[in-house]
């Protein structure tokens, strides 16, 4: 466990620069600790003999309430909303223990992350891959605030109709995973049995409310996509990367059904995936136009992973050794690139960090 202890050895305060100058950052503990201090105190001792404390006794029972406060009516991302971590994986004189996955989910904004469209795919596979492998691994904490956070990813899809296919996968992945370490196997999650029991209810319930859900139909009076010129149209669904979606795309009308049978179109879409595959290299390089090139992009589905696009992800500064959001627009105002670099060509340092690639930072 890493020292708590005000001295040369702690972690020290949080600043951040405002126009009035540099101001520290108050995290929960420290206005919880203004604020209901003496309400604590006076409510301990009012009129009531056998709740008298004095000295340690006292304070012990203050900081206990303030815990079982927070911890029973928070739902916010728990303590820390910080835009960067480093990431420690051995101990030294002055700095003890290592980071956890579950540390850096709670530590990192993920909140705010899923409100950014750039940053939501990417929040909600992360997500997945840890529903599906890591989370016995975290911590009471971490688990707490990984079901705050899904909430936030749940509610947003219904006001906003975002992306409901990979949320819906993310509840299945996270269902089955609870089922079989709780109804089926001995619950080894952190907590009370009965606690899980209700979660997965309310995941039941999130299913249920997704696949009920209806997206109205927008009363465009302007231009729409059907209106667009066929060669504009073909362009656009060239730009897509997932087969799902050019698919969707299709049944909307004949037309775009025919667009979206191209043998072309996902000729591209394999070389797009699986260009790195001998086979598929072999096939994209012969002339023959005999191959039915939708039947082999489901084929290799199957056998290798896809590749992933993201509008933003987390970033890893091999210098630093610090995980952090970069802030595009942020960073090209203030020549800030989103964690305290102290290296001379920052940007060379610079590593984009997929979901999968998050998740073996922190094993050991």
């Amino acid at each position: 466990m890493p020292f708590l202890g005000k001295d040369w050895r702690s972690p020290g305060w949080s600043w951040t620069k405002t126009e009035d100058g540099w101001k520290r950052i108050i995290l929960f503990g420290d206005v919880l600790e203004d604020n209901n201090g003496e309400i604590d105190l006076k409510e301990l001792c009012n009129g009531n003999n056998e709740n008298l404390f004095v000295g340690d006794v006292c304070e012990l029972s203050t900081t206990k309430r303030k815990k079982d406060f927070y911890n029973n009516n928070t739902k916010s991302q728990f303590v820390f909303t910080d835009k960067w971590i480093y990431i420690q994986k051995g101990s030294t004189k002055e700095r003890h223990g290592y980071c956890t996955l579950g540390e850096a989910l709670n530590r990192l904004d993920f909140s705010s992350a899923i409100q950014d469209l750039r940053r939501f795919n990417y929040v909600a596979k992360l997500f997945q891959l840890i529903a599906r492998s890591q989370l016995t691994s975290l911590s009471g904490a971490a688990q707490k605030n990984y079901f705050n956070i899904l909430e936030k990813i749940v509610r947003k899809v219904l006001e906003d109709h975002y992306n409901p296919r990979l949320v819906k996968e993310l509840l299945q992945d996270l269902s089955s995973t609870l089922h079989s370490l709780t109804i089926h196997g001995r619950c080894v999650l952190v907590g009370n049995v009965n606690i899980w029991l209700c979660r997965l209810e309310t995941i039941v319930k999130w299913q249920q409310e997704l696949n009920n859900l209806q997206i109205p139909k927008q009363m465009c009076t302007g231009m729409s996509f059907s209106d667009l010129p066929l060669h504009m149209q073909n362009k656009i669904l060239y730009k897509f990367s997932d087969a799902c979606d050019i698919i969707n795309l299709g049944q909307a009308t004949p037309t775009l059904h025919i667009l979206s049978e191209n043998n072309t179109l996902w000729k591209k879409l394999c070389h797009f995936h699986f260009s790195d595959r001998p086979f598929c290299r072999t096939l994209a390089i012969t002339k023959n136009d005999n191959v039915d090139w939708k039947l082999m992009y489901f084929t290799l589905q199957k056998h290798y992973p896809m590749k992933e696009q993201y509008g933003d992800t987390l970033h890893f500064c091999k210098h630093c050794s610090i995980l952090f959001w970069k802030d595009c627009h942020l960073a090209l105002l203030l020549k800030d690139f989103g964690h305290p670099c102290t290296a001379n060509d920052p940007d060379s340092c610079l590593m984009p960090i997929s979901p999968q690639h998050f998740i073996d930072l922190f094993k050991f």
